[in-house]
């Protein structure tokens, strides 16, 4: 059975799972295969709870009609997601970038939410099976799609592109991440400037942080002259600087000699570039400058992302879902900034830096050593390798029984490192 066979009856079961403990009435289950799992093994359960077909592609797993054999499941789940948003003839803004992907989408999308049913990436399923599982739930309600795409390898926002098919899009970002997929700094940039690529082979409009050296050279590099610009150097068509960050992000910014002013619920100066992008892309679709400062003040951050959690002892600055070296010290610099005593930080290692990562983790220490904080912990192995006098942790569950023998009291805490530390376990003891 081809795609486009394979299509037609997803058009009469338009239901798709990957997870056969969910399975509902008549839907389609696809066997996707990860490291430790293969979901061939389960798509006889799966009908068994339900679904109407399975489709796998290991022969020995399709043992009657409604068993649908394929190459390779996840292909075809991609080509499936592929025909599926091509049926809708609607505004898809692609996402990309080494930091705050996320915390962009979920502000461009509040932001066009003000004026079209907006489609919108959950959480941060960004990857090769995060990405068609968003274009799958496009529906006839929907006029605006918003697809955040990540990256750890080089080609991989070239495949999701192909896929997506933005029609608009930005980068937010180019940094030191991910080094051990992507070999280098200029393999970073490469990748991410896929997504530019793309745009510029059709037509597509590119959102971009003039401000940013890296992403103003990707785009000259490529001829990109398709462009809304913003940035806070004055030199984008958007234009933006930081009023106040004690401790949320207030912010003024200006577009065709107005000037606004927005009061926000998140951490960071760093965020400033985050808010002009969504502003950026909120004009440009015609949202109106009251409705785009309500929706950026009303936002409310999550998901452990530049986060205040004041909690009986302390306030907690919560920014534990992800590190890399750019990240850390964009954070570490805006909380040396933060007019509040006393400080204290809890960082944990800097994960897939490969080569580079005991050099990047000096550098962060050294970071550290000129901040001024009164209380610094380090927890990892890697950071457990570096040179200096701060306390060090092997991992979380050292921290928790450090925490229970002594408990802070009346810091602000900044809580930063790679989810696979697990940090985020920390804000409910201090």
């Amino acid at each position: 059975m081809d795609i486009n066979q394979i299509f037609d009856l997803y058009q009469q079961h338009p239901c798709i799972t990957t997870d056969s403990r969910h399975c509902p009435v008549g839907s389609i289950f696809i066997a996707l295969k990860g490291e430790s799992f293969d979901g061939n093994r389960f798509a006889a359960s799966a009908l068994e709870k339900g679904c109407s077909y399975a489709i796998v592609d290991e022969a020995q797993y399709a043992t009657d009609s409604r068993f649908i054999l394929v190459d390779d499941t996840l292909v075809t789940y991609k080509e499936l997601a592929r025909l599926h948003r091509r049926q809708f003839n609607i505004p898809v803004v692609g996402i990309t970038g080494t930091n705050g992907k996320t915390t962009t989408k979920e502000l461009i999308a509040v932001v066009l939410s003000k004026k079209y049913r907006v489609l919108a990436t959950e959480a941060n399923y960004n990857n090769d099976v995060g990405v068609p599982r968003t274009l799958l739930r496009i529906s006839r309600e929907h006029e605006i799609a918003v697809v955040e795409m990540g990256a750890s390898h080089p080609g991989d926002i070239r495949k999701l592109v192909e896929y997506a098919e933005p029609t608009c899009g930005l980068i937010t970002n180019v940094g030191v991440a991910h080094l051990q997929g992507f070999g280098s700094f200029e393999g970073v940039k490469r990748t991410k400037g896929e997504l530019y690529d793309f745009l510029k082979a059709h037509e597509g409009l590119v959102f971009l942080n003039s401000s940013n050296e890296n992403l103003s050279e990707m785009a000259t590099e490529r001829g990109i002259t398709h462009t809304l610009t913003y940035g806070e150097d004055g030199t984008g068509e958007v234009t933006g600087s930081v009023s106040a960050c004690s401790p949320f992000l207030e912010f003024n910014w200006q577009w065709k000699g107005s000037s606004h002013h927005v009061s926000t619920h998140l951490i960071g100066a760093y965020n400033l570039d985050n808010m002009l992008a969504a502003i950026t892309v909120g004009l440009h679709f015609g949202v109106s400058i009251t409705d785009i400062c309500d929706a950026l003040e009303a936002y409310q951050p999550g998901n452990n992302r530049s986060q205040l959690t004041v909690t009986p002892h302390n306030k907690l600055i919560v920014d534990a879902y992800n590190a890399n070296p750019t990240s850390m010290a964009a954070a570490l610099d805006n909380f040396a900034r933060m007019d509040c005593k006393p400080k204290m930080a809890i960082l944990g290692d800097m994960r897939e830096l490969g080569a580079v990562s005991a050099a990047e983790h000096q550098k962060t220490v050294d970071r550290l050593a000129t901040a001024g904080f009164d209380t610094v912990w380090l927890v990892g192995p890697e950071f457990s390798k570096t040179r200096c006098d701060f306390r060090k942790f092997a991992d979380t569950e050292e921290v928790k029984k450090a925490i229970a023998a002594h408990q802070p009291q009346g810091f602000y805490i900044l809580i930063k490192g790679s989810n696979g530390i697990r940090l985020f376990e920390l804000p409910s003891l201090l």
